[in-house]
């Protein structure tokens, strides 16, 4: 952690006490830490205090009352290595999940590029209501993690989930969180993404019900750990975004994602293939809508797609590490070791559209790592893709290509 940038908001509750201990906890470990408060934060702990301790100036407000100088969130959230809000009150996380920047610590959020923390803390009843369940989804799903609060006897004296976590704890996260960046920098990881489209004529296609959630997760978690990513995706929604460090290489066909994927493969060290690549594609390409009443077509020939795991398996070069995806309707565990056999992987992804929440369109999967070499399978509970993703990759981390 020496040398991090880690700015830690602070928010109007009771656990803001809390956050006295987590900056000395960063500072004595050798980062450099600003504390950005919201105004009602200032009621429990005050900018005295935590400006000893982390040895900067407190940020409450846009502007300094005295002087008019204005602090810029943008310059904040470049600045940044991690960005940490604890405690985070029902009320900010609001505001971060639906960017309501009416403060200088949810501007600054918006404007961050660092991996975000949150250390959510607050009553129980409030911690269990539908709005906060739904905001702390969405926070989830937008790349944030999460420090689950403990349970225990809160301030209304009522005992429940809503504790924010002890500051040792969130300091091991974060500290873990910068130990996995520090093994990924500068790792050249290729990741397919998303369905393939196979045209029928101008309007109509084959294709899947993939929506790219959890390529895209994979390669935005790969590229917070500090690894250079190019993420070779199919047709997939404007709401997916990407980590400012991804290359992102857009393409519609199972032939254009191979062409794609190929030439990124030969620099890479490690290939992530997750896209849900069409099996077949149409021999013929219509170049104008067929007519049903004019065109008489009562059906398509198709030809194979070339399969893209089994192509780069095959050329995969000593150092390489290769991880594909089975997704199964049955026998699921015999389909995978079988393919991770045949397609020369190190390791596969199974999910099974038997289990609920798992599959396309969702924001959660449920995953079986199975290993080629022999170790045994690690099974995971259901979880946000977020989570998978960092799942895979720190399975990755412990691989010998």
């Amino acid at each position: 952690m020496k040398g991090k940038h880690i700015v830690l908001g602070i928010t109007g509750g009771i656990a803001a006490y809390k956050a006295a201990a987590l900056v000395r906890l960063f500072v004595k470990a050798g980062a450099e830490v600003q504390v950005i408060m919201t105004p009602n934060a200032r009621e429990f702990i005050t900018p005295v205090t935590l400006s000893t301790l982390s040895g900067k100036p407190v940020i409450t407000e846009f502007f300094t009352a005295n002087t008019g100088e204005w602090h810029s969130h943008v310059d904040l959230g470049l600045w940044a290595d991690a960005f940490v809000v604890a405690p985070a009150t029902a009320s900010t996380i609001a505001k971060m999940a639906n960017g309501v920047a009416d403060n200088m610590l949810v501007t600054s959020y918006l404007s961050t590029r660092a991996q975000v923390f949150v250390a959510p803390a607050m009553d129980f009843d409030m911690m269990q209501h539908p709005t906060t369940t739904r905001n702390i989804a969405t926070l989830r799903a937008d790349g944030c993690r999460i420090i689950e609060p403990a349970e225990g006897e809160l301030a209304s004296h009522l005992v429940g989930k809503g504790r924010m976590e002890e500051p040792e704890n969130i300091f091991r996260e974060i500290d873990d969180f910068f130990n996995l960046t520090a093994g990924m920098k500068g790792t050249k990881l290729l990741i397919t993404a998303g369905p393939t489209y196979e045209k029928i004529d101008p309007v109509r296609f084959i294709g899947n019900y993939s929506s790219g959630k959890m390529g895209y997760a994979i390669a935005n978690e790969a590229a917070a750990r500090g690894a250079d990513v190019v993420l070779v995706s199919g047709p997939v929604g404007d709401s997916l975004q990407v980590h400012p460090g991804v290359k992102l290489v857009k393409v519609e066909s199972a032939v254009q994602m191979l062409e794609a994927a190929a030439e990124a493969f030969q620099a890479a060290d490690i290939a992530i293939l997750s896209a849900a690549v069409a099996d077949y594609r149409p021999a013929r390409e219509y170049d104008r809508k067929i007519k049903r009443e004019k065109d008489g077509i009562e059906s398509l020939e198709l030809v194979k797609n070339p399969d893209i795991a089994a192509t780069l398996g095959a050329s995969k070069h000593p150092g390489q590490i290769l991880v594909g995806f089975a997704l199964e309707t049955d026998h699921e565990l015999d389909n995978a070791a079988e393919k991770l056999r045949r397609k020369n992987l190190d390791m596969i992804v199974l999910n099974s559209l038997r289990d609920k929440g798992a599959g396309f369109g969702v924001t959660t999967n449920k995953v079986s790592l199975i290993y080629a070499d022999g170790r045994e399978r690690t099974d995971f509970p259901l979880k946000t893709k977020t989570e998978v993703a960092a799942d895979i990759l720190d399975a990755i981390a412990t691989m010998k290509p």
